[in-house]
């Protein structure tokens, strides 16, 4: 069982911003496309943002491009998911995924059904 463990998040204000960070265990981090998705209650997992293994490739929902920011730290085994000009729409369960990838894998991996590995989530609220 591979365990992904996400952090940060929490409340923070309309126009506000805040990170989540998301880390692995190294073997499978480091062989790894990263994604993250969210998801509010009733509503289906959705795709966010997605980064190839070397941090050269990152795809965005339309929904948080030009706010969103996602990074990774290869010698950390962390990705982070900067989040700016937040809006209300935007509170939801946030999850990282890894999808063990070769290293030349650029493709988009939005869907949920593309990652083998999950964290667990973390709440992000923006109150307006």
């Amino acid at each position: 069982q591979v365990q992904l463990v996400e952090s940060g998040g929490g409340l923070v204000q309309a126009g506000g911003s805040t990170r989540l960070a998301c880390s692995a265990p190294g073997r499978v981090f480091t062989r790894s496309t990263m994604g993250w998705f969210r998801q509010t209650p009733g509503k289906e997992r959705e795709f966010v943002v997605s980064i190839s293994r070397n941090g050269g490739t990152t795809y965005y929902a339309d929904s948080v491009k030009g706010r969103f920011t996602i990074s990774r730290d290869n010698a950390k085994n962390t990705v982070y998911l900067e989040m700016n000009n937040l809006k209300a729409e935007d509170t939801a369960v946030y999850y990282c995924a890894a999808k063990q990838t070769i290293l030349t894998d650029v493709q988009r991996r939005s869907e949920v059904s593309d990652y083998a590995h999950w964290g667990q989530g973390t709440q992000v609220t923006v109150s307006a």
